[in-house]
């Protein structure tokens, strides 16, 4: 299974339209958007439905300038699955996560953020691979280094740790974008706004 993963282009229009040309030259089976893919009130328009149009499999969660309302809107409107609130198993690979973090403009706390990881591995556990999709990062990766302002979360180590997908998709920190690590068997892979394409 191909995969593009990506998050945080707070509705940049010019992002969105070279992530749909990345998804059709590279005949990608999956797009999964790891949050903050707009921004607040704006209009969420033409931000997944350019991949529904080219014929790709969608996968969401919101990030702390998405709200749940919006991701809710999208999810029921183009027919995308919502990590936030469900889990899906794809060729037998098992996908799950959550949205938001704990701090900007739309707060998740930790333990609601754990809660619904750990609500959707159960759907998923038993899954040949499995994928776990956030927005913020995990406490003691790479990634934190790279911002003084942007918190990691305890709880997404704790599910990491406990649940060992084979990777773990996030955003959020902008400046760690392309970042890639190893937590225990785990591959992290910060996607950002530039993206990443990958293989299962």
């Amino acid at each position: 299974m191909k995969v593009l993963a990506f998050a945080d282009t707070h509705g940049n229009h010019t992002l969105i339209k070279q992530h749909v040309k990345t998804a059709q030259d590279e005949n990608v089976d999956l797009v999964i958007i790891a949050g903050d893919f707009t921004m607040m009130d704006q209009p969420p328009q033409n931000l997944v439905g350019p991949f529904k149009a080219i014929g790709k499999k969608v996968l969401i969660i919101h990030g702390n300038h998405d709200s749940e309302t919006t991701l809710d809107f999208l999810s029921e409107h183009y027919k995308v699955g919502n990590l936030n609130k469900y889990a899906v198993t794809y060729e037998g690979v098992g996908f799950f996560g959550a949205g938001g973090a704990e701090i900007g403009p739309v707060l998740t706390t930790e333990l609601k953020i754990f809660e619904r990881i750990k609500n959707g591995h159960k759907y998923v556990k038993d899954a040949k691979k499995k994928v776990m999709v956030t927005h913020v990062h995990p406490r003691g990766s790479l990634i934190e280094k790279f911002s003084n302002i942007v918190p990691s979360s305890n709880s997404v180590r704790k599910a990491l740790d406990e649940f060992k997908p084979d990777i773990l998709i996030c955003g959020h920190v902008h400046e760690a974008q392309g970042i890639e690590e190893k937590i225990g068997n785990t591959r992290v892979i910060n996607v950002s706004r530039i993206g990443k394409v990958f293989d299962i």
